[in-house]
């Protein structure tokens, strides 16, 4: 006979909860009732230490409030129940008796004649918190109406803020009457009355039918703004497009998220009518979320620290303790891809990331390394990036051709219904904390290259599009595979010639790497053999587990040391730093001075923070928190091994000519001037095969319009594709 002693009249609620209607199984917790819990649980849970947590929080915030559903739980678990699968009825109830325990803790205050009054408290938004997992997009169906639900995406577009009625004031045209209506929470309208309830008296003409107008600066309005939440990447099915799902967000939530911020929310799964143009279809209608909770992911890692459980954590530690594990650890990378130990190696480096630092004078300066890989066709580079696609916490794996400016950056959209403009990230905002991997980077368009400068080097990425300006973040790393213009790395050519890609965006790269196909007995043989096993044992390999929990493992094993340390050099290896790099700058001057012209790729002060982020990332992988002198000397050896190693490479030009090769030069020389009049262009190709036809070699041609360019006789345009004599 629980709540016959209430006071309450027991036809008020029938409206509001019809019995054995909406709610079979609420026994008997009535409005009254649940009200009354709702502020006895505010008032009086008190958390593992004693102190009143709710209480507390509504004094220091008296706007919002967030309660812990597991709180919730554990002081009444029927009431828990109630909101989970009833939140729309019971979260009203929940935010009036947060308004009315506010009140009571407020002291009274003294009003203008002197009398003791209540002081006046607003309205009190509820946000609900829940550690249970995430629900998949896919699996959300008509089951979960109306109930609470927990999603957990990346966000992809914002619009603008709506302000959204509450209650509406509506007006009689005929007896100026004045009426209240609610509105309905989320992205729903007012029911409007047809008729008037005004009772005509003798001789007064009866209200027609729909005579109401809104008097819209009478009623009452709340911020309100949409969002569109997309799949996190890592759970799209191989093949499927990612799914998205409309969020609509209220009051204090409102303006709190950019797109590409990765967030899990808990909302309840409501529908919309879509448009008016559908009038056939009056039940279907348009799902959306009405966010009662949201918390953003951290921002490296998407789980943060805490999922790691103690086992592991001891493991972990343990194997980094392990004089082999940087060996151990670059063994695990591409395992199927036979050589190439240094590529490995930097791969390595590119996933674990160098430390981020903040100055105090707020210049953020980044972690996180890019690695071009340049060279012939077959030599495993798209291998290379699948193999980080599929290991790296966050990925993103795009290629050069099938890639424009906006789908990398990000795209501004103008909404059909509303016909309002609203941003939708690209790739490298989704890969926000992570890697984006681009195939074919010599393929893409200039203009398109050029839009990933600023996130490359800022890690931030700005819009000015259609009346929106705005800064998105993309603090990424970027693994980049590319061909040279001819196809494959020719030797008779400089390196200026074979890596056809400006000195902006090389500069930004930490390591490239020259992958050549090197053509020798024993090294075939060893591939070839090598290759043939992975064919002949690749049915084996699949029945067995061990390669897919390696690849697990390094996952999580990434994801640990990325979240948990973040190294510094030490003062020693610092000076050795010091030291080297004025060396090389020293040595790549000298080379300058030498050959008459500056090298392929530049040596800047950018390359030297990239020898510091290769030394972090040596040092984080063995979870260090202090960068050494070896740690150093690592990275200068694969700094050399690649970059340096770029920036030497091809044929210099001052090279003892033979006298036959340098009077064939004279010849070419002299033809070229023949077939071009100073002043005229034209393109390379029709040059070369223009006088091949005369029986020339093309490669003493190439060789003859480079030093004709030395000399500043005939110029490039058009990224080299067509050639300009000069006077």
């Amino acid at each position: 006979m629980s709540g016959w002693d209430e006071g309450a009249v027991f036809y008020s609620d029938q409206a509001q909860f019809p019995r054995g209607g909406g709610d079979p199984d609420h026994g008997s917790l009535t409005r009254h009732a649940a009200l009354r819990k709702f502020k006895e649980f505010i008032r009086g849970f008190s958390g593992e230490k004693g102190e009143f947590l709710y209480r507390e929080s509504l004094v220091h915030n008296p706007d919002h409030l967030t309660i812990a559903m597991e709180d919730m739980n554990s002081f009444d678990a029927d009431l828990a129940d109630k909101i989970r699968k009833l939140p729309a009825d019971y979260l009203p109830l929940l935010e009036s008796a947060a308004a009315e325990v506010l009140a009571s803790l407020r002291s009274k205050i003294a009003s203008e004649t002197g009398e003791m009054e209540e002081p006046v408290t607003g309205d009190v938004q509820i946000f609900l918190s829940s550690k249970e997992n995430p629900v998949s997009m896919r699996s959300i169906g008509a089951e979960y109406m109306s109930k609470l639900v927990k999603i957990a995406g990346i966000t992809i577009a914002a619009s603008r803020v709506k302000a959204k009625a509450t209650y509406v004031t509506l007006l009689c045209k005929n007896c100026k009457n004045i009426k209240t209506v609610a509105c309905r929470p989320g992205l729903g309208g007012a029911i409007v009355p047809r008729s008037c309830d005004h009772v005509p008296q003798p001789g007064e003409e009866p209200c027609p039918l729909d005579p109401w107008i809104v008097a819209p600066d009478k009623s009452k309005y709340v911020d309100l703004q949409t969002l569109k939440l997309q799949e996190n990447p890592e759970d799209v099915p191989t093949g499927e497009l990612p799914r998205n799902v409309l969020l609509s967000v209220d009051r204090h939530l409102v303006q709190s998220v950019v797109p590409g911020t990765r967030l899990t929310v808990i909302g309840i799964f409501s529908v919309f009518q879509a448009s008016a143009t559908q009038k056939g279809a009056v039940g279907v209608k348009q799902p959306y979320i009405r966010v009662v909770g949201m918390e953003q992911t951290r921002e490296m890692n998407t789980n943060g620290p805490s999922t790691f459980t103690l086992d592991e954590e001891l493991e972990f530690k343990e194997f980094a303790q392990r004089p082999d594990a940087y060996a151990k650890l670059c063994s695990m990378i591409g395992p199927s891809i036979y050589g190439h130990p240094d590529v490995k190696k930097a791969i390595a480096c590119l996933l674990f990331g160098g430390s981020k630092k903040r100055l105090p004078d707020g210049v953020r300066l980044r972690g996180d390394t890019h690695v071009l890989l340049l060279g012939d066709p077959s030599t495993a580079k798209s291998q290379f990036l699948k193999f980080v696609e599929k290991t790296a916490p966050i990925a993103v794996y795009t290629s050069g051709k099938g890639s424009s400016a906006a789908g990398l950056t990000a795209s501004v959209i103008r909404e059909s219904s509303s016909r309002e403009f609203y941003l939708e990230g690209g790739a490298m905002v989704l890969a926000d904390g992570g890697v984006v991997c681009i195939d074919e980077f010599d393929k893409m368009r200039p203009e398109d290259r050029v839009a990933i400068h600023e996130a490359m080097e800022q890690q931030t990425i700005s819009i000015a599009k259609a009346g929106i300006t705005t800064v998105l973040n993309s603090r990424t790393s970027v693994l980049a595979a590319a061909n040279p213009p001819s196809g494959r790395y020719d030797d008779l050519k400089t390196a200026q010639d074979n890596i056809d890609l400006q000195t902006t965006i090389l500069s930004r790269f930490d390591l490239i790497f020259i992958v050549k196909d090197v053509r020798s007995y024993d090294q075939d043989k060893l591939i070839a053999g090598h290759i043939i096993k992975v064919h002949a044992s690749g049915a084996a390999a699949a029945k067995k587990d061990d390669s897919i929990e390696g690849e697990n493992w390094l996952k999580r094993y990434i994801e640990y040391c990325r979240g948990s340390c973040q190294p510094r050099l030490s003062e020693k290896a610092a000076e050795m730093l010091q030291n080297k790099y004025v060396e090389i700058r020293q040595r790549m001057r000298q080379q300058a001075h030498e050959t008459g012209r500056s090298s392929a790729v530049p040596i800047t002060v950018r390359q030297l923070e990239a020898i510091i982020r290769l030394s972090e990332a040596l040092a984080k992988m063995r979870l260090t928190s202090v960068a050494t002198q070896e740690h150093v000397e690592e990275a200068f050896r694969l700094f050399n091994v690649s970059t340096m190693d770029a920036a030497r490479s091809g044929i210099n030009e001052h090279l003892n000519l033979t006298p036959e090769i340098a009077n064939e030069i004279k010849q070419a020389e002299t033809q070229i001037k023949r077939r071009m009049g100073i002043g005229s262009h034209i393109s390379e190709r029709r040059l070369i095969d223009d006088l091949t036809r005369m029986g020339m070699n093309e490669s003493i041609i190439r060789r003859a319009l480079l030093i004709m360019h030395q000399r500043d006789e005939v110029e490039y345009k058009r990224e080299r594709h067509i050639i300009v004599r000069k006077a």
